[in-house]
């Protein structure tokens, strides 16, 4: 019985709702263990579309718990309504099946404020979707963040605030702004604290209990290892750690709760926002497949840059995030392309290389060596099994593994939760 980490190997938006939706049929927890409500999951069930940013895909499904650990940065506003939107789609969200850390921070307006404030300006941008993230991360690790237990006292959030503001407020005085008031910022949580403490649990304990009774466990990663903000293109990251080893630092749990990583890939490459991508593909490839693979992000609705298969970029996360096997998606939006090409390779300044260099110079001047292969004119869309899909897309799927030096494990072929072809159970290893 095997609990099981589930993270993008790209640069996010790789597909993983579906998967952890249809893994989390096998688990009895769901976990989030990094993160803000910028990531975004669409699940389709039952021609029924969910869209999700900060629950766990879990959510959706009768019977199992969902758990936000304390590496995930809560807005609280943005979980309530997401909370009221699901139960108008009939998924009712309580504290039976959603468990929140109480030593989880806290995004606030004044977070989303600065965040929106560095993204104006060109000197600052990096491509976030202004909804407080980064601050939020600065917060916690400058040891002033308001985190979901200090709800419960109400007493003692004025001091809180005080310090917090002492910050924020110098910062908004460089910028020409208007000061915050602290009793605005505490009127706001203690209106919000009676939505949201109902869920609050001392969540490493919880999942200890869990794991002591045999329950299975599937961590849930947000965006991807190439965001990640130490091994990933770095500054163009994320704010927060997006490998596996996160999964138990940002829950509470220690490394051998950890069984089995699987890594979420695209038949091709996207990415949102500024930053290196040697493969995209800034032409009418490039947007053939953003239109068929309907690449738009489900959190801010920005159209995706699209690209060919990075091996390199995808070998690289299989190694920084322990990856043990890969669930492959969207195949079939490559149906149809006469040929398709796969990044074996980088040329950087004369000299081949078989990594992506840390600088972000280097990055920047990275040439993708590309491998042709012939591709097929058969649809793959939909298919459940291996004999359902022409010889040559098998032959593509073989070759990533080459390539990545990582199996395949599951292979999707549309949005739709049962269009999946298992050929390695996670959780049965």
């Amino acid at each position: 019985m095997a609990n099981v980490v589930v993270v993008g190997s790209q640069w996010g938006d790789e597909g993983k709702g579906k998967i952890v939706d249809w893994l989390s049929a096998q688990a009895d927890i769901v976990v989030r263990f990094q993160g803000g409500h910028n990531a975004g999951h669409t699940l389709v069930i039952d021609g029924q579309v969910f869209k999700l940013s900060l629950l766990p895909s879990g959510v959706v499904r009768p019977g199992k718990l969902s758990v936000l650990g304390n590496g995930v940065v809560i807005d609280p506003q943005a979980l309530v309504e997401e909370i009221d939107r699901l139960a108008k789609q009939g998924v009712k969200v309580t504290p039976e099946n959603l468990r929140i850390a109480e030593n989880a921070p806290l995004i606030l307006p004044l977070h989303r404020e600065l965040d929106a404030l560095r993204e104006s300006s060109h000197a600052g941008r990096i491509g976030t979707t202004r909804r407080g993230i980064g601050p939020a991360y600065e917060d916690k690790v400058g040891r002033r963040a308001i985190r979901l237990m200090d709800l419960a006292d109400l007493d003692t959030l004025h001091a809180k605030i005080d310090r917090l503001l002492a910050h924020h407020n110098a910062l908004r005085r460089g910028f020409g702004l208007p000061e915050f008031e602290a009793k605005a910022i505490y009127d706001e949580l203690a209106a919000i604290a009676p939505r949201v403490l109902p869920f609050m649990d001392s969540v490493w304990s919880l999942l200890d209990g869990k794991r002591r009774e045999g329950k299975r466990i599937l961590f849930e990663g947000a965006q991807g290892a190439l965001l990640d903000v130490d091994h990933g293109t770095y500054p163009y990251v994320t704010s927060s750690n997006t490998v596996a080893a996160q999964a138990a630092t940002g829950c509470g749990l220690g490394p051998a709760a950890v069984d089995y990583v699987l890594g979420i890939c695209k038949a091709y490459t996207t990415r949102v926002g500024e930053g290196p991508f040697p493969t995209e593909q800034n032409n009418e490839i490039g947007h053939r497949i953003g239109d068929r693979g309907r690449e738009f992000g489900t959190v801010t609705g920005r159209r995706r840059r699209c690209g060919w298969f990075d091996a390199v970029l995808v070998r690289q996360s299989c190694r920084t995030s322990g990856i043990h096997g890969l669930a492959l998606t969207k195949l079939d939006i490559l149906d149809g392309f006469e040929q398709i090409k796969v990044c074996i390779g980088y040329r950087l300044d004369g000299r081949e290389i078989d990594y992506l260099p840390a600088g972000e110079g280097a990055q920047a001047r990275v040439e993708p060596i590309y491998e042709t292969i012939e591709g097929w004119q058969e649809s793959t869309a939909g298919a459940r099994s291996w004999a359902d899909l022409p010889a040559q897309a098998i032959k593509y799927v073989r070759r990533i593994e080459e390539l990545v030096g990582c199996p395949v494990a599951l292979l999707s072929t549309s949005p739709e939760r049962e269009d999946t072809i298992l050929v390695q159970n996670p959780f049965e290893l």
